[in-house]
């Protein structure tokens, strides 16, 4: 556009010509000292110049934070999740876990966080149209064995827990050849597995899902007593490089946490009635917190832990865009069935 278009006093306009700039282009391709330095106007003349430069460009609409949102038509990419493989759970999570940032799920032992993370690797292997991401799965093991008996047994009930995807989708895929698998046993290489291994699996297009089972395994080994200055020099570095590499490769990274008896009244984590909502609070503690996009926990029903029955409840502690609430669900052979209805957490 010619500068001659912007509602511009004359004086103006000739000084900006004078300067052999002709298009509002080549006027913001400059700074305001440097504006004034090439025309001789003053720092008033020159906001007022770009000011209507600016106006020109934006245009008269105006698109809040909440439009883009909205927008899913125009911005696919920022709505896309990884689903969890239950149209139930996915619909709790709005869509599955985010493709950036760390999600962390917490819980008590046989609470069902590793049932989670394995359908996960199972779903993050799927088409796109059917919620997953067309790669590998990287799962790192800090303490215990990787469940290959139950990852096999799920691979096998694939068909009857994903009667949404079509049987030849599910027969090209070979779901086992896909889940890259490491242990480490402390702190030190588990940052050199992340940083080195994890890295080149994700750059490669290899994988696009990471899950650390368990985060806080490595961490309770070597720091004994209350949080030290290593200790969270350390959580930081793991959750910087953690963050770095889901947002360069638009991976989710899912941490497995276990969970501590809480100290303060603000630490604990309260759950919905009749379930196991003892004083306990995600382990790691603030350090690690403020490395999370989003704070799962697992539990079982207080009166069911008991006799052994596999209903579990999922809540969300925090994320910046779900409310505090709670799913239930169920454990199987199939899998991880989410039961309809969500709880809001006061």
């Amino acid at each position: 556009m010619d500068v001659d278009q912007l509602d511009l006093n004359p004086r103006i306009t000739a000084a900006v010509k004078k300067a052999k700039l002709k298009s509002v282009k080549e006027v913001l391709h400059f700074s305001g000292p440097d504006l004034q330095r090439l025309t001789h106007l003053s720092r008033p003349d020159i906001q007022h110049l770009l000011r209507m430069a600016s106006l020109h460009l934006r245009g008269s609409s105006v698109l809040t934070a909440l439009h883009l949102h909205q927008q899913k038509e125009r911005f696919p990419a920022q709505h896309q999740r990884l689903s969890l493989g239950c149209p139930v759970l996915d619909g709790f999570l709005r869509g599955g876990l985010p493709l950036e940032g760390v999600t962390e799920l917490t819980g008590r032992s046989a609470a069902g966080k590793t049932q989670l993370a394995l359908q996960l690797c199972l779903a993050v292997q799927l088409p796109q149209q059917h919620g997953g991401l067309e790669a590998g799965a990287v799962y790192v093991c800090t303490e215990d064995v990787f469940p290959s008996k139950r990852l096999q047994q799920l691979i096998a009930q694939q068909q009857r827990l994903r009667a949404d995807v079509p049987g030849k989708v599910l027969g090209k895929i070979r779901f086992g050849d896909q889940i890259f698998i490491e242990h480490v046993a402390d702190v030190d290489t588990l940052l050199e597995c992340v940083s080195k291994k994890v890295s080149i699996l994700l750059s490669r297009g290899m994988a696009r899902l990471v899950v650390i089972d368990s985060v806080a395994a490595p961490f309770r080994c070597e720091f004994e007593g209350q949080a030290s200055a290593p200790r969270a020099r350390l959580l930081q570095l793991l959750g910087g490089e953690l963050r770095r590499l889901s947002s360069a490769f638009r991976s989710p990274v899912l941490c497995i946490n276990q969970v501590t008896e809480a100290v303060e009244e603000r630490e604990v984590a309260p759950g919905p009635p009749g379930f196991c909502n003892e004083r306990v609070s995600p382990a790691l503690g603030i350090t690690w917190a403020n490395q999370l996009l989003m704070r799962l926990m697992v539990d079982r029903r207080r009166e069911e832990a008991m006799a052994g029955h596999p209903t579990r409840t999922l809540r969300v502690l925090f994320a910046p865009h779900l409310p505090p609430s709670s799913c239930s669900y169920t454990v199987n052979e199939e899998g991880v069935r989410g039961m309809p209805g969500t709880v809001p957490l006061m």
